[in-house]
């Protein structure tokens, strides 16, 4: 199986940046490791049910963004290091969430349908806390 390790929450002023990190290891049964998956980042705040905030492609050629984070944060992978990120700046109040990486197999680099897929592997989340 994969496993999915997410770190880099804390907390932070409005305005401050944050990186996160999402460092898998293990392969799928299909032998499938961290390259062969699309990646998202999703985020469930107090209270509130979880949401999509970003996805790459499993070779980084493309990305889709919520509208509320567009501009302001950016999703990459490194495939060498088994590991995706989320640069998130300019944050806002309203940012605040445990955030979590998640792995989904596709074969298309349209990423559209992707925050309606199930995925197939969680992390285990981090917290991002956004003071005013």
């Amino acid at each position: 199986q994969v496993q999915l390790v997410d770190t880099g929450g804390g907390l932070v002023q409005a305005g401050d940046s944050l990186r996160l990190s999402c460092a898998a290891s293990g392969r799928a049964p299909s032998g499938r490791t961290f390259n062969g998956y699309a990646m998202g980042w999703w985020r469930q705040a107090p209270g509130k049910e979880r949401e999509f905030v970003a996805a790459i492609f499993a070779t980084g050629d493309s990305t889709l963004y919520e509208d509320s984070v567009k501009g302001r944060f950016t999703i990459s992978r490194d495939n060498a290091k088994n590991t995706g990120y989320l640069q998130m700046d300019s944050l806002k109040p309203e940012d605040t969430a445990v955030y979590y990486c998640a792995l989904k197999r596709i074969i298309t680099t349209d990423l559209v349908g992707f925050p309606y897929f199930t995925m197939d592997y969680w992390g285990n989340g981090t917290l991002v806390t956004v003071s005013s």
